[in-house]
């Protein structure tokens, strides 16, 4: 039995007061992106699928559209059940939404977030890590990210650096600005690496590809990625400011630590125990090189 009755609110579902303003819809975007931004890990592992020619398709095509289909009906719950005073004023609209249908078992639904929190960050850790491991092993950051445990045979040293990362944004308790931060640097990124689609198959039409899609689908992208780049910098520039400065911090970094070849003897030999140091504690060897 409910404690009350529960009215379908379909006028909710309306135009009425649609925003129109161009940069604050391209803001939005950083927020809706950020939770189907899922699909975009699963590439950084792709030497650890089986068969991925055939399953990496799949699995992003089956994933995107069941996370599109249940995202988009929760909404419609959440609409039909709340009006939207109620939504805009709820510190949880999941929890609101549970407290009105639910009643007494309305405190599952903090456990099922916290369950999933926990699930997203383990996949962000594993997939990220693989990210920094794969630019290490190809010379583009600090040879000890490159470097995987002797026992477990995972990357460790970039999985802490992760999670290092993680922390250190953590100390900000705004998470829309903290979605700002990361959204413009993540989709600049992803932009970039998808422009090279187009890119490269302009410049190496001979290349082998196992994985080929139409360049219609890298195109849109591309478009779409530019509006959501370049928009909120306009309309946030501090936020916007802020992630290019975290994308800044990697250049001193590249060029200290990789790009500089002729270190004086004092800070080779610094880097080199340092290095030590850490394959010591972390119980870490280099990987084997291809042949």
């Amino acid at each position: 039995m409910y404690s009350m009755p529960v009215s379908v609110q379909v006028e909710n579902f309306t135009w009425d007061d649609t925003e129109t303003d161009v940069t604050k819809v391209a803001l939005s975007f950083y927020s809706g992106l950020f939770a189907y931004n899922g699909w975009n890990y699963l590439n950084f592992v792709i030497e650890e699928l089986q068969d991925p020619v055939r399953n990496l398709p799949r699995a992003i095509a089956i994933s995107c559209i069941l996370v599109t289909v249940v995202y988009v009906l929760t909404n419609v719950a959440f609409y039909t059940t709340l009006s939207v005073p109620e939504v805009l004023g709820s510190e949880a609209v999941a929890v609101t939404f549970a407290e009105r249908l639910y009643g007494g078992f309305a405190f599952l639904i903090p456990v099922f977030v916290a369950m999933s929190t926990f699930g997203g960050v383990n996949g962000i850790l594993l997939t990220s890590s693989r990210l920094f491991y794969a630019g290490a092993c190809e010379g583009q950051m600090p040879e000890i990210l490159s470097m995987i445990q002797t026992n477990k045979m995972t990357p460790a040293p970039a999985v802490l650096a992760v999670a290092l990362l993680s922390l250190i944004y953590l100390t900000s308790s705004d998470i829309f600005a903290l979605i700002n931060y990361t959204g413009f640097a993540t989709w600049v990124s992803i932009g970039l690496a998808v422009f090279c689609l187009p890119w490269l198959r302009w410049k190496h039409p001979e290349w082998e590809r196992p994985i080929k899609v139409h360049l219609i689908f890298p195109i849109v992208y591309i478009i779409a990625t530019v509006f959501i780049t370049i928009v909120p910098m306009i309309a946030s520039p501090v936020e916007t400011g802020i992630g290019i400065a975290i994308i800044m911090t990697g250049v001193p970094v590249y060029f200290i630590f990789v790009a500089w070849k002729n270190k004086p003897p004092v800070i080779q030999a610094m880097s080199a125990g340092f290095t030590n140091f850490l394959q010591k504690l972390l119980v870490v060897v280099p990987p084997k090189k291809k042949l």
